[in-house]
């Protein structure tokens, strides 16, 4: 599959990728291995890990990050596959909750879908599949 031309970064626009949140530390560790590669993919400046709960950074704390950087619209990218009750009701009050000291400096925000069924979904399905086909058996 060809390289993709990384989306351009608005200059005045944070992004934080929420995950759901681990007891095991190795599962967090996986979030900032991916926000470091998108970094390094987009060159945008402003891009924060945030766990929904169980660990640190919140979302709180990732779009107050995101603000002190810089940003005056933060894009929340749930790293999630379906778009069940977190992505519909707990992220969009935790990222409200989370801009609310910011409403008045006119400091906006978006929660985009999750990863779901978007079409690159299904290469990564077939990569997957390869991998395991050509598995030691």
């Amino acid at each position: 599959m060809p390289d993709r031309v990384p989306l351009p970064c608005p200059a005045d626009a944070g992004m934080i990728i929420v995950d759901h949140g681990s007891r095991r530390p190795e599962s967090n560790n996986l979030l900032l291995e991916v926000v470091e590669a998108y970094r390094r993919h987009s060159g945008w400046p402003i891009i924060e890990p945030a766990h929904m709960e169980l660990a640190e950074p919140s979302i709180a704390a990732a779009f107050a990050r995101c603000v002190e950087l810089g940003a005056k619209q933060v894009l929340i990218v749930p790293y999630f596959l379906a778009p069940g009750r977190h992505w519909s009701e707990d992220i969009p009050r935790l990222a409200a909750e989370a801009a609310s000291p910011f409403r008045e400096m006119g400091i906006s925000h978006v929660v985009t879908p999750p990863l779901g069924l978007h079409p690159l979904m299904l290469q990564v399905i077939d990569d997957r599949a390869r991998e395991g086909l050509d598995a030691p058996r």
